[in-house]
């Protein structure tokens, strides 16, 4: 028996049994020609900045939809098809859009036409917008229009330790997640004009590359050369927070440039720092704590340590119709517990640079036969290396179904290792073939057809009266919400900014017995 299987025996039935999950998936709204929907958010479905299921991300336009957090991948993926079905229902009443079923986007306008998402008139609701501000100022509309699923995992019994053990492991294996279920290796030719790119012609209209997984998580995607100067070590909340502590509150260059207001007096970004707010950070994976009303999530996470972990890097799968299935989320499962049980020693600073490039890699050549990544200093084959963290998941994945019953961790890990046996099952493989098996060979139109045929099958299938009353009620609470919300509004907006800006909300540093 290895240590890994030991470790795995000596967790309780109910701590297998008190993992939690929950899924924040993003989608843009698109018409039936594949271009972006630059209709305002819909009213049926409430106030984005209250609503608990339904908001959206950077974009109007962007929908995000979020399940509570639930004891099976059953329960919260059909709460996920719940959601999905009230959302379809909605916009079939209002017109013909579709929810857009791929990370990277559709036909997109010119950037400035891209509209950001708006959250009423209270500070916090305007804070919200001027943050999207920023980042378009900051990065370009059109990256943000990128949409993926976020998967948040949780065990009880761990501590911030654990859990900060856990991401330096996630962080070296996230590249057999990006390999195995990447699904953006194409993108429409209007994301990238004017910009820089290495990516090759597939037709007049598509932009991809031949072996790539995803771009969404390459240098196209989630990148910023301003954030490649932050090495962010993952060896201990004490020194992940002072590390986001310094980007929230140093002055960058760049963004001084920019300026907090234009000439006119319109917002431009809420701050000059390196990261305007947390969540600007961009990363694989990240600590996470639920936050009370009005307080920062580092001040959280230095009060009351890590609750949970956010899994950010994967893609929208567009051959699965609420982007996810009970497979990927199981396999998940399987994998962060083996993050969480296997030894992680303390990352260094070329291990950070190092695990940067092998991301890279990944992304843009994952499935180019012989390519190799780094590993403790040496080159090793990411098939060799995928093949032997498969072998090391399969026993915890018995273990898991004896636990909970059933056999679909087991058949999960299958499923993997039928992807890693043939690569032309992999999601990034398929979206090519089918890209290629359209009428005029475009991603736009490949993507285009998918989200019709999601759209029927879901209004073929629309939530009972009951379900739709439900949605009805937290619609118009929602709404209520935010109108008092606007009403308890007494700072001005450029006091609430500073207010909320101030290092002192960044919380005290953590001791370093925490």
């Amino acid at each position: 028996m290895t240590d890994l299987q030991k470790k795995m025996g000596q967790l309780t039935p109910e701590q297998l049994k008190g993992m939690r999950r929950g899924l924040e998936k993003e989608s843009l709204r698109a018409l039936p020609d594949g271009k972006l929907a630059l209709t305002p958010h819909p009213a049926q479905l409430g106030s984005p900045l209250t609503h608990p299921h339904i908001t959206t991300d950077f974009s109007e336009s962007q929908l995000e939809l979020v399940t509570q957090v639930h004891a099976s991948a059953e329960q919260a993926l059909g709460e996920l098809e719940r959601v999905h079905r009230e959302v379809y229902q909605v916009l079939a009443e209002n017109g013909d859009e579709m929810l857009w079923v791929a990370s990277m986007p559709c036909g997109l306008p010119t950037d400035e036409t891209i509209p950001l998402g708006r959250y009423g008139n209270s500070n916090v609701g305007r804070a919200k917008s001027v943050y999207r501000m920023g980042l378009g100022h900051r990065y370009g509309r059109r990256m943000q229009t990128i949409s993926g699923i976020h998967y948040n995992w949780s065990m009880p019994g761990v501590d911030s330790d654990g859990y900060f053990g856990l991401i330096r492991n996630f962080r070296r294996h996230a590249f057999l997640l990006l390999y195995l279920f990447g699904a953006s290796p194409a993108v429409c030719k209007t994301f990238v004009e004017g910009r820089d790119h290495m990516l090759q012609p597939l037709g007049e209209k598509t932009m991809y590359l031949p072996h790539a997984t995803s771009l969404r998580m390459g240098r196209l995607g989630y990148q910023s050369d301003a954030q490649s100067s932050l090495h962010v070590s993952y060896n201990s909340l004490e020194g992940y927070a002072a590390s986001l502590n310094n980007a929230l509150t140093q002055p960058y260059a760049p963004y001084e440039a920019i300026g907090i207001t234009n000439p006119g007096g319109d917002y431009n970004q809420l701050d000059t720092a390196l990261l305007q707010i947390e969540n600007e950070f961009y990363g694989t994976i990240r600590p996470k704590r639920v936050i009370r009303q009005g307080e920062r999530p580092l001040h959280a996470l230095r009060e009351r340590g890590v609750e949970y972990v956010e899994v950010r890097l994967m893609d929208l799968n567009p051959f699965l119709d609420v982007g996810i299935d009970l497979d990927t989320m199981r396999f998940l499962d399987v994998f962060l517990l083996h993050a969480l049980l296997s030894d992680s020693p303390p990352d260094s600073l070329e291990e950070i640079e190092a695990l940067g490039r092998n991301q890279q890699l990944v992304a843009a050549r994952g499935r180019e036969p012989g390519l190799r990544l780094e590993r403790n200093g040496a080159e090793v084959v990411l098939t060799e290396w995928a093949q032997q963290l498969l072998d090391e998941m399969q026993p915890l994945a018995q273990q898991l179904d004896a636990q909970l019953g059933g056999t679909g961790h087991a058949q999960a890990l299958a499923a993997a290792q039928a992807s890693l046996d043939d690569p032309a099952r992999l999601p990034s493989a398929r979206v090519l073939a089918q890209t290629l098996a359209t009428a005029d060979q475009t991603f736009v139109a490949f993507v285009r057809e998918r989200s019709a045929q999601v759209r029927a099958r879901m209004l073929a299938q629309p939530p009972s009266a009951e379900e739709r009353a439900v949605f009805a009620g937290l619609a118009a609470d929602s709404v209520k919400q935010q109108q008092a919300i606007e009403a308890a509004d007494t700072m001005p907006f450029e006091e609430y900014r500073r207010f909320y800006v101030s290092p002192e909300r960044l919380g005290s540093p953590v001791p370093r017995s925490a």
